[in-house]
């Protein structure tokens, strides 16, 4: 029990540390673009302990779920020329977006310290088949590369692996590339594998091409997997959009730092390194997740915001600080009562379990 508290009590520092250091890239910009900020915290609520340098007030806060960045005039008028809501249009966009960008580039980092230790690397290039192979049998060859499955693009071996977790096993569709041209092989279906959730997902009949490892490459790899980490993630909003997905597949703060215990716990039984790894790819995950959430076009969210600052840029007339103080509060309860209901989603399936 002891442990299990341990685990999670890590998970929700580590969750803290990717929302502070998303609030860092908002801070940092502010900062570069001659914005005053007020208050720089690490944590959220009363403060535990607090220093003034310069014109900002750097501050540890009680609960160790993320941070935040208060610049003057973000959300209220004020006659500071450094305020934030009297800098050009150009410079609060950087601002806004800088913490989505900054989620985006911790992925990055984290995605080159998982890969910098492997040897090789997984292509999506055939180099044989196993017996009985569907996947052979529906016209794939060797040498063929994989482009397209059930519709979603496979550009890395991690696109791959999503896209046939989401194929429907018995009518997989995929296309390859032979020869330079796109060549779609006939609707097959795939042995399936059972998961430890119960859901079934095809096993693969196939092996790929090796990848050997070099500086070029890890940088490519880093990058090339930290956008499919991204595009799993628009593609798993588009399944809740479209009720592919259910509030199963959605985590808080609570659930993603039982999700990350579990990784650390499933990885200390093959060896430290490994539990190290399977933490990192769970960070992977969460930071890309909130990077790319952070900019969607709804209110109380870094989107919002932006879209406001557009509709400035392009109509040259800001719109009512107050009305948009609306939006964004309107906005800010939804999304407490959303994390609320998630949150307390995740605590009923960690108790009922």
């Amino acid at each position: 029990m002891f442990y299990t508290v341990l685990l999670i009590i890590i998970g929700v520092l580590l969750f803290g540390f990717v929302v502070f250091f998303h609030e860092l890239g908002h801070f940092l910009m502010a900062k570069l673009s001659g914005i005053r900020v007020n208050e720089f915290a690490l944590g959220m609520g009363p403060k535990l302990f607090s220093f003034q340098r310069g014109e900002t007030l750097y501050a540890l806060r009680l609960f160790p779920i993320g941070g935040f960045c208060a610049m003057e005039g973000e959300d209220e008028e004020s006659s500071d020329e450094r305020a934030f809501g009297n800098k050009p249009v150009w410079r609060r966009l950087l601002v806004v977006v800088a913490g989505g960008v900054f989620n985006i580039i911790l992925g990055f980092i984290m995605m080159l310290m998982v890969l910098a230790p492997q040897d090789v690397f997984s292509t999506t290039t055939f180099s044989k088949f196993t017996e009985e192979s569907a996947t052979q049998a529906a016209g794939a060859r060797v040498g063929d590369r994989i482009v397209e499955v059930g519709g979603y693009a496979v550009y890395t071996d991690r696109d791959l692996s999503f896209a046939l977790a989401l194929a429907d096993p018995k009518a997989v569709r995929m296309t390859v590339e032979r020869d330079g041209a796109r060549v779609e092989l006939q609707e097959f279906a795939m042995r399936t594998q059972l998961l430890e959730d119960g859901s079934e997902v095809p096993a693969l009949d196939f092996y790929v091409l090796p990848e050997s490892r070099s500086i070029s490459c890890v940088l490519r790899r880093a990058a090339t997997d930290t956008l499919s980490t991204a595009r799993m993630v628009i593609e798993s909003l588009k399944g809740l959009l479209t009720g592919r997905f259910g509030l199963n597949e959605i985590a808080g703060p609570v659930g993603t730092a039982q999700a990350i215990s579990q990784a650390a716990g499933a990885g200390l039984s093959q060896g430290f390194g490994k539990a190290v790894s399977n933490i990192v790819m769970m960070m992977i995950m969460i930071t890309v997740n909130l990077g790319i959430i952070n900019l969607l076009p709804l209110p109380a969210l870094d989107g919002g915001r932006l879209l406001f600052l557009i509709w400035e840029g392009v109509t040259r007339r800001p719109v009512p600080a107050k009305y948009e103080g609306y939006v964004h509060a309107a906005g800010f309860m939804l999304l407490i009562g959303l994390m609320a209901l998630i949150t307390f989603h995740d605590i009923w399936r960690i108790v009922t379990g």
